[in-house]
Parts: C-alpha cells; sequence; structure tokens
C-alpha cells in the first residue's frame, strides 16, 4: 500500500479526539490540498523505488541513506532527468513524513549524489514545441463528424485560452457565457489558483470563421445537444468510432494524444508535441505577433515576468534575432 503524504500520523491521542467519521472528514480536506495528478505521479515513484527495494530485498521505509543514493545513480546512468529524480524523491520524502519518520534527502551521501548528478547531466527540462498559430489551421481535423467536431472546439478553445490540459478537461457546459463579443470562460480552478477562487477568460470571436474558437464550441454543443441527453456536465466528452458521445468527462491523457494527432495533421513530428502545445503556442504566438507582454499574461495567467519570458523564450528565438539584421 502506498503511504500518503498527506495521510494522518496515528497518534495515542487520535482515538479519544476524533471519531472515524470525523477522521475521514480530516483526511479527505488534506487529500484535497493536493492535486490528483501529483497523487498519480507520487504512486507511480513510490512503487518504482518499493519494487527496487524489493528486488534486492531492502527496507524502503526507512530508506537507508546509502542506498537511496545507489538508486538515485542507477536512475541517472538509465537517462531519468534530474527533474524526475527530484519528483521521485518527493514521493520517498513525503512517505516518510507521513510515518513521522526523518527525511533521507537530508544526508550528506543523497545530497552529494544529487548534485554530481545536475553537475554531469543539467537542469535543462525538456519542454514540448509550442502549436503556432500558422499550423493551426493545417492541424484541425476536418470534417462534420462528432469526433472532428469536438476536436477543432477543443483546440481552438485551449490554444485561445491559453488552457493547461487540466483546465480543458475540467470545463463544465455551464462554465461557458456567451456574450456579444464571444465567451466568458469560467476557469474554476488551476495550477496557479489551486484554492479554487476562479478567474474569467474573454474568448472573443475570431476574424476567420475557420478558426473561430467560439464557433467552433457553438458547433460542438449543437452536436451533443442534439442527442437528446441533458446539456449539463462536461463540456469536452469521449467520442468513441461510431460516433456516439458519452457522458463522462474526457481525461488529460486523451487532449495530449489529441494534440499529437493534430501536430501529425500539420506535418509536424508528434513526438515533440504534447497537451501544453496549446498553451505555449498561443504564448509564442502572441509574443511574435507584438502582443505586450501584459496583455498575454493576462490570457495566461501567469504571475511571474521572470517566468513568463522562460516560458515564451524557447519559442520567440528567432524573434528580431539581431543576426537576421547583419547577415
Amino acid at each position: 500500500m502506498t503511504p500518503s503524504e498527506n495521510a494522518l500520523v496515528p497518534v495515542v491521542t487520535t482515538p479519544a479526539v476524533l471519531a472515524l467519521d470525523e477522521l475521514a472528514r480530516v483526511q479527505s480536506y488534506l487529500d484535497a490540498g493536493v492535486a490528483k495528478a501529483t497523487k498519480r505521479a507520487y504512486a507511480a515513484s513510490w512503487s518504482t523505488w518499493t519494487t527496487w527495494c524489493g528486488a534486492r530485498g531492502a527496507v524502503p521505509l526507512p530508506a537507508s541513506p546509502e542506498l537511496l543514493a545507489i538508486w538515485l545513480t542507477e536512475r541517472a546512468a538509465a537517462g531519468a532527468a534530474p527533474a524526475s529524480l527530484e519528483r521521485h524523491l518527493a514521493a520517498i520524502v513525503g512517505a516518510h513524513h507521513a510515518a513521522d519518520l526523518a527525511s533521507p534527502r537530508a544526508h550528506p551521501a543523497v545530497r552529494a549524489v544529487l548534485r554530481g548528478i545536475r553537475r554531469t547531466h543539467g537542469i535543462a527540462q525538456r519542454q514540448v514545441r509550442p502549436l503556432r498559430v500558422e499550423d493551426l489551421l493545417a492541424a484541425l481535423p476536418r470534417g462534420d463528424g462528432p469526433r472532428a467536431v469536438r476536436d477543432r472546439a477543443l483546440l481552438l478553445i485551449g490554444f485561445a485560452g491559453a488552457l493547461r490540459r487540466s483546465e480543458l478537461v475540467a470545463l463544465d457546459v455551464a462554465d461557458l457565457e456567451s456574450r456579444p463579443e464571444g465567451l466568458a470562460l469560467t476557469i474554476r480552478s488551476s495550477k496557479t489558483d489551486p484554492e479554487a477562487r476562479g478567474e474569467v477568460l474573454g474568448i472573443p470571436r475570431a476574424r476567420r470563421p475557420d478558426l473561430c474558437p467560439v464557433a467552433a464550441v457553438v458547433a460542438w454543443r449543437a452536436v451533443f445537444e442534439g442527442t437528446g441527453a441533458p446539456v449539463v456536465g462536461p463540456l469536452f466528452r469521449p467520442v468513441n468510432r461510431h460516433g456516439r458521445i458519452a457522458p463522462a468527462r474526457l481525461s488529460d491523457r486523451a487532449v495530449a494524444d489529441l494534440v499529437k494527432e493534430a501536430a501529425e495533421r500539420a506535418g509536424l513530428d508528434p513526438l515533440a508535441y504534447a497537451g501544453h502545445s496549446l498553451r505555449a503556442g498561443f504564448a509564442t504566438s502572441a509574443a511574435a505577433a507584438g502582443v505586450p507582454e501584459r496583455d498575454i499574461m493576462r490570457q495566461t495567467r501567469h504571475r511571474s515576468i521572470a517566468v513568463f519570458r522562460a516560458y515564451v523564450r524557447q519559442g520567440a528565438i528567432f524573434v528580431d534575432n539581431p543576426v537576421a539584421r547583419i547577415l
């Protein structure tokens, strides 16, 4: 069983203070404080560590710092990036905290190995390529079948709203409000809004009908409203090969696959693209068009200008490049 990072550590006073239902209620709020994607990543990391320990007859909890250093070395040699190792360590440290044990990360052997890995392999993270506006039209599916109509709406609203894939699949029909200028899109929670205060984005109508996110969403709503199902709940839903629309919510993994398919339609390498390519594509396309940073950041909802600039730099390395002016 995977220890939860937020598991309540049983103490002598707990049974006397909290009834079982109260304890469960408290635990549910603790669990809500961690994103589902983070929980899945931590569970996978913990499983990797325990499997490795089990194959060597070692105890995973508490972790031997020396053994952990060997494991990190093996993972790095196998190609794991420093960022991946940090995620694995976070899961292991979380398990120790849940069991009221000291973190092995602070041990000199572990710290020294991590420092050596960073210096040897670097800390640059792999970045997916942005799906730029000039590639968007070729990336959109053709046809009027339910799958094609849904995918056009998802790609265009994801691009125009600079949405993360988790935000895309979390959208409900009730989160879209039609206005004369376009759509008011409510993002109820996000990576930068973990307490779910909510933010409203404007999605205006596009000059080109074939790239209009508002028209695309209206067309998709007309498709599933035509099925006679109640128009409530998830906006983006699975569509099977027979064109039947499920009432469930589309998964974020499906969004990543959908973007890869879109990249392939545009003649791009699908392995270089993922769900985040829509958000990155908006930011880099807007920067290349000369849109002021403050206006782009209002749509992307970046809080830090330094983070934002690092975010668009890779996609805008040829914008106003001085080499082009002298050669």
